[in-house]
């Protein structure tokens, strides 16, 4: 076997991209303290051509240096918008008929495991601030609640390890269904 070089991986340019069409999987990131974390997000978003990103609260936006660090470039590729109350988001895209699911640890969760997609369904996922996760009311405004199944001593994961799994399951889910 022979480590490819960047060129063997024949990569979308940026007008491939956004000619592209996308996976139906919005991300929503409320109250995001790290700026590697945002950069992450996006950088994953990149990876399964997520439809768009939502940056709400204080999570900072692009241009940013120490985004742009994690991102490598993927703010430019990912369509995305801020908005300052999640909340809102939230009820927008439910208005939209987008199915939003808060990402947490809560009563009558559905692990994502056993979480089924439905054919021709859009989806958003909010992820919530490192510490505090995702706000109470974001969870009582979201349709429903996917829990990461963890099975060690640590009661949560980093945020863009969390949007990472998340997303590569869902997408992974869709393209099995031909969804995507």
């Amino acid at each position: 076997m022979r480590k490819l070089t960047n060129a063997e991986l024949e990569r979308k340019n940026v007008e491939e991209f956004k000619q592209a069409d996308k996976t139906p999987l919005i991300v929503v990131l409320d109250d995001i303290r790290s700026l590697h974390n945002i950069g992450s997000v996006f950088r994953t978003a990149d990876a399964f051509l997520i439809e768009k990103i939502y940056l709400c609260g204080i999570t900072a936006t692009p241009p940013n240096k120490e985004i742009h660090k994690t991102a490598l470039g993927a703010t430019e590729t990912v369509v995305w918008e801020y908005a300052k109350d999640v909340l809102e988001v939230i009820e927008k895209l439910k208005s939209e008929k987008v199915a939003v699911y808060a990402i947490e640890q809560v009563e009558n969760s559905v692990m994502l495991n056993e979480f089924q997609i439905e054919e021709h369904q859009k989806y958003a996922l909010v992820f919530g601030n490192e510490v505090k996760g995702v706000a109470q009311e974001a969870i009582h405004a979201s349709n429903g609640v996917i829990e990461i199944p963890q099975l060690g001593t640590k009661h949560s994961l980093n945020i863009s390890v969390s949007a990472g799994i998340v997303i590569w399951d869902l997408f992974q889910k869709m393209t099995n269904q031909n969804v995507i």
